[in-house]
């Protein structure tokens, strides 16, 4: 009887997080920052229909990078699981922590038992009712959570892209100040992103229950303009 190869758990492990770390590399970047009236959400991505960045709930907002049919099923199944729990007890129990951690047990599920691990990283982010209040919640393939702070960074030369953003992020800026410095962190010294480049939206206090907003091309060029 032929014996079957041996691969110790510790080099599958390795060989899926590289898998996973090479599919989404691959792809363009995404990031959000805080800003003085919530939290802008910026993606290189100069598809019209393809989203990136999407509503969950009242508050909170989804950002994802990597293969594209694979995070939108998962952003479909947080919008039902949000309105389910929203449903079954009160809008106010739906929050980015429980949302993070349901994807957080998807993705290590799919990472530790299935064949091939999804290639995403997302973000679950939730606009306070003040700057203090606010939360980021970044999800590694391996169903990893970090807690962020201040700005996110997700996929393509992730290390790099935060390194510019970091120099250049300051509290309470404003939105065209944060748009600016978002999409020079995304382009990098060699290139310059145009509106048609990018998907913006943002998480207002201002905008209400419904907090989240998608910003035209229009108005993206008239911030980038300054």
């Amino acid at each position: 009887m032929a014996m079957p190869m041996y691969v110790s758990p510790e080099q599958m492990m390795k060989d899926r997080a590289d898998y996973a770390r090479k599919g989404i590399a691959r792809g363009r970047g995404a990031a959000a920052v805080t800003y003085a009236e919530g939290i802008l959400f910026c993606a290189e991505n100069p598809s019209a229909t393809l989203r990136k960045v999407s509503e969950i709930y009242d508050r909170i907002a989804f950002a994802a990078v990597g293969k594209y049919n694979e995070f939108d099923a998962l952003r479909i199944a947080g919008v039902r699981q949000a309105d389910l729990r929203g449903y079954s007890f009160s809008r106010e129990d739906v929050d980015a922590r429980s949302l993070a951690n349901w994807y957080a047990q998807i993705l290590g599920q799919s990472f530790t038992h299935e064949m091939k691990p999804m290639e995403v990283e997302i973000l679950v982010a939730e606009i306070g009712d003040d700057p203090a209040a606010s939360q980021m919640f970044h999800i590694l393939y391996d169903g990893t959570v970090v807690d962020e702070h201040d700005f996110c960074v997700l996929g393509g030369d992730a290390e790099e892209v935060a390194g510019r953003l970091g120099s250049s992020w300051e509290e309470g800026q404003a939105l065209d100040v944060a748009l600016r410095s978002v999409g020079s962190a995304l382009a990098g010294p060699e290139r310059t992103l145009t509106s048609a480049d990018l998907e913006v939206a943002v998480l207002a206090r201002t905008n209400g229950r419904r907090a989240f907003r998608r910003l035209e091309r229009d108005e993206v060029t008239d911030l980038l303009a300054g």
